[in-house]
């Protein structure tokens, strides 16, 4: 399991373009049969990605959790973006087809993620985050997860927002988890910017065109930086900096959220005539 060190926005204006990737870009995280795993110390998130092939993967307990299982003091979230899977905790067997999520709560002891088709495999995204409390594994397809269309056309950034752990929603600790698909024609995502300096935020992109990216915006709003990000790569934003991105073609994104609050809407707008 890899980690990644909280660093500040002072450190952060300084850097050229390969400490910035080195700090906030996970770029693999999508190995066909292997489980990858990233601990942030910005409000202690996980980030993971499984891809189970012929074979089940289990969850591990890496060392330096210093715990008897992996969410012994933990709670998970488990969105999948790839073909047909399951996921299995505790003996409890939940179905998962693409872009369904699994939330599970604190205290299970044995979570197994499988493929319905090797050939075919499951991706799954995992983001978790410390828990104080225990809330029951749920299930919510993305049918049934709330969407919500917001922006324009005429600025490039209607989209279609899909809440599945919050404070309406699954419910959870701390962690809040959703994904957002662009419409045709639209490439910008969470514009107007914000920053929300009471929690650290995450982003997957995936759905690209072969050959396609997206810019990714981060830094404090009057001294922004960017990162150019590919198809299952994810950006690690601290809760100082703006999180905003524009795509070469469409494409869509999972956030997931961590801190003191679940509450969707608790954000600091940066308005865009003020970004610099």
């Amino acid at each position: 399991m890899n980690q990644r060190y909280a660093i500040g926005p002072r450190e952060t204006a300084a850097m050229n373009t390969e400490q910035l990737r080195e700090n906030f870009l996970i770029e693999t995280l999508f190995v066909p049969g292997e489980i990858e795993l990233v601990y942030t110390h910005y409000d202690r998130m996980m980030v993971g990605g499984v891809v189970p092939t012929a074979e089940a993967i289990d969850l591990p307990n890496p060392g330096n959790l210093k715990a008897e299982y992996f969410l012994e003091r933990r709670e998970l979230g488990i969105l999948n973006i790839g073909s047909a899977g399951t996921v299995t905790v505790d003996g409890t067997t939940y179905e998962l087809g693409r872009q369904d999520c699994l939330y599970v709560g604190k205290g299970a002891k044995d979570v197994r993620f499988a493929s319905t088709d090797a050939t075919q495999p499951a991706k799954f995204y995992l983001l978790s985050t410390p828990a104080h409390a225990t809330h029951p594994t749920t299930r919510l397809s993305q049918a049934e997860a709330t969407p919500v269309t917001l922006g324009e056309l005429e600025t490039a950034n209607q989209r279609t927002i899909y809440k599945y752990i919050y404070a309406e929603g699954i419910q959870s600790c701390q962690l809040v988890m959703g994904l957002t698909q662009l419409h045709a024609g639209s490439v910008w995502n969470t514009m107007p910017a914000h920053t929300h300096d009471r929690r650290m935020e995450a982003y997957l992109y995936f759905d690209m065109p072969q050959g396609q990216r997206v810019l990714h915006l981060m830094g404090q709003p009057q001294e922004t930086r960017h990162l150019w990000v590919g198809e299952g790569q994810a950006i690690l934003s601290p809760p100082w900096s703006i999180h905003s991105g524009c795509g070469t073609a469409g494409y869509t994104f999972i956030w997931g959220m961590g801190g003191e609050n679940r509450e969707y809407t608790d954000m600091d707008p940066a308005p865009i005539d003020q970004l610099r």
